[in-house]
């Protein structure tokens, strides 16, 4: 009889081990900031960015390029472009296979084309999760064939960087991408193109110190980490703390580094009003305003 009409308990028990293992996987996502737990699916139709808190998590280049462009509007470049392993580094190739399958993309770029409000415009965009976005060979090739690919077709290129810096593997002619890009940058300056720059988290090492650094315009999402040398490397070496904020954009923003921190969500409208802006002022605009 007790087991019939005992009382209820109030509270939920702890879900077993079994249990727990019933729940799909990534059903929920926490944010980063104030780590409230998200239904996934809301956190992705919110651009990754935390709808409390304002947080921007890591997003994909393919999702980034779907919040950008005029729908059915992009067109890839380049896409089989693959890194071999010129240097005979150890177990680099299979690094660079584990993160095809891991990531989808053949590379930690994705570059091409596509309208943005109607504009025609050329991009690469970066991505974080292929050997953490670091430059090597085909990285620095396909931004400069993006950039190149701009300048003779008379349209703005867009790239957004996110990057832990040059490919160590790959050694000098990782390096060597540095110059690379921007010698294109300076090619499409020299015929009066426009480049954006926007960094996102992370942009540093040589990305930061070469192409991220460049732009007509240089923006930044909010957070992000941007910066050449680590912080506790820079402490140590000058033997002072740093500032809390130190190498985020709002800091970069204050100290004059970067043009405006714009949220993920405002992006496209933003970018959109600016090309807009160079359609119709072509080059007397530029000349006007200094670009």
């Amino acid at each position: 009889m007790k087991d019939l009409f005992g009382k209820k308990k109030r509270y939920a028990s702890i879900p077993s081990e079994a249990g727990k293992k019933d729940v799909p996987e990534g059903l929920m996502q926490k944010c980063q900031g104030c780590q409230k737990i998200y239904y996934q699916k809301e956190m992705q139709k919110n651009l990754n960015v935390c709808p409390d808190c304002g947080h921007h998590h890591m997003i994909t280049a393919y999702e980034r390029i779907d919040s950008l462009f005029d729908e059915g509007t992009f067109e890839e470049w380049d896409k089989e472009l693959l890194s071999e392993n010129p240097l005979d580094f150890p177990q680099y190739e299979d690094k660079l296979q584990k993160d095809r399958v891991k990531t989808g993309l053949n590379e930690a770029v994705v570059t091409g084309v596509g309208t943005i409000h109607g504009v025609r415009t050329a991009v690469a965009v970066m991505d974080a999760r292929f050997r953490m976005g670091s430059m090597g060979s085909v990285v620095g090739e396909k931004i400069t064939r993006a950039i190149e690919n701009a300048r003779m077709e008379k349209i703005p290129v867009i790239v957004f960087a996110a990057s832990g810096g040059a490919r160590m593997q790959e050694g000098i002619l990782s390096l060597m991408q540095m110059a690379k890009t921007s010698i294109a940058i300076q090619r499409l300056h020299s015929e009066n193109g426009l480049f954006i720059s926007v960094m996102t988290n992370p942009t540093t090492g040589g990305v930061s110190a070469s192409f991220a650094s460049i732009g007509d315009y240089n923006f930044a999402e909010p957070g992000a980490l941007i910066g050449f040398a680590g912080r506790r490397i820079i402490e140590q070496t000058i033997r002072e703390k740093l500032p809390d904020d130190f190498q985020t954009a709002e800091f970069q923003m204050k100290h004059g580094q970067l043009d405006k921190v714009i949220p993920r969500c405002e992006m496209r409208d933003t970018l959109g009003t600016i090309l807009s802006i160079h359609q119709t002022g072509g080059a007397d605009f530029e000349t006007s305003t200094g670009i």
